[in-house]
């Protein structure tokens, strides 16, 4: 059965994405136009090496802004302008070690960030449904062997992941205060370790382990057997937009909460593992330990997704192996000066066309 609408759906709608020059709004970005949508971007200007400038993301959407989520007025103003009836939040500091270095902005950003952004949803009349994008570290993470559900508390050792459990509690708490009674339905998303061509910050493992092939580097590893739930960009993706569907549906207030969108289990791999498979695929490589001491990271992390399968009939479909080898076809043909944007596309057509499987 196939678990999302696609284009019959999204044709034609007016969207508002912030963070759409991120690694996951370019997919979105690309996956959304594709089917037709007219898609308003608000974000901080891309970094020179991205997904949104390598594909050309600023040619497929309808309007690309470059703010900030922390200014409410522009946010505001830009959201009434795009005459947007679906919200995707996206926009974020999204890196932990970065949260050490600078929780004020990791805790503005992404706490009044999304305070923002629903206060926007609430004073503009065009909005409908909104999407907000957290994260699987919004859990207080006990370290223990089962994954996370929905009604687990949230928590957060870091600023980065404290401020994605303060996320979803804003969003309940907007949801739950205001939007509910003007009729606007919200929910939240949280996915796993996302990889995918066209990631490229630091401090994530995947880039990391490109970066050190292209310069002919050992890469430097940190937590070799901390184990983490991998999976492929186009999988939280395509359970953000099913959820954005059915949030939008006759029956949407009923969805209304958070949702889990991780792999499956075969999927929770340690470091290592993912190192070796990258190399692997990409035919060269090597690392090293990086012994330097380093800031707590959790060693395990899962995400109980039942209740994504059940009521949404949203299932991962690429495995770890497929996961991988899809994300070292991107970087190689990047790497190669091939066409990004036709390979990106192909991806999502290899991917959409397993989802009637």
């Amino acid at each position: 059965m196939v678990m999302v609408e696609g284009p019959d759906f999204w044709r034609g709608r007016a969207v508002f994405l912030t963070g759409h020059t991120g690694f996951k709004g370019s997919w979105l970005s690309i996956l959304l136009s594709d089917w037709g949508s007219r898609v308003h971007g608000y974000a901080l200007e891309a970094d020179p090496r991205s997904i949104y400038r390598s594909a050309g993301v600023e040619r497929l959407i309808e309007h690309s802004e470059f703010a900030d989520v922390r200014n409410l007025d522009q946010l505001t103003a830009s959201l009434a302008a795009s005459g947007a009836e679906i919200v995707f939040h996206m926009a974020a500091q999204p890196l932990v070690r970065r949260s050490y270095k600078d929780p004020v902005e990791t805790y503005a950003t992404n706490v009044m960030g999304t305070v923002n952004l629903l206060e926007a949803c609430r004073r503009v009349d065009s909005v409908k449904t909104i999407v907000v994008v957290t994260s699987d570290k919004c859990y207080e993470n006990r370290e223990w062997v089962w994954g996370y559900r929905e009604t687990e508390a949230m928590g957060g050792h870091d600023p980065y992941s404290n401020s994605k459990g303060c996320a979803e509690l804003v969003t309940a708490g907007y949801r739950d205060s205001f939007l509910r009674a003007a009729g606007k339905r919200v929910g939240t998303g949280r996915a796993g370790n996302v990889v995918g061509g066209g990631d490229y910050s630091l401090d994530r493992l995947l880039p990391d382990l490109i970066r050190s092939i292209l310069q002919g580097e050992s890469a430097k590893i940190r937590n070799p057997h901390a184990i983490r739930p991998w999976q492929h960009v186009l999988e939280p993706l395509s359970g953000y937009v099913r959820l954005a569907e059915r949030l939008s549906g006759e029956d949407g207030g009923s969805y209304q909460e958070g949702w889990n969108f991780g792999p499956g289990s075969a999927s929770d791999r340690n470091v290592c593992e993912v190192v070796k498979a990258t190399y692997r695929h990409w035919g060269a490589g090597d690392w090293e330990l990086d012994e330097v001491p380093h800031v707590h990271e959790a060693h395990y992390l899962k995400l109980d997704s039942s209740k994504s399968r059940m009521l949404l009939d949203w299932h991962p479909r690429w495995d770890f192996e497929t996961t991988i080898a899809k994300s070292v076809e991107w970087y190689q043909t990047e790497a190669d000066n091939g066409d990004v944007l036709a390979l990106t596309r192909r991806q999502i057509a290899q991917y959409l066309a397993s989802l009637s499987l």
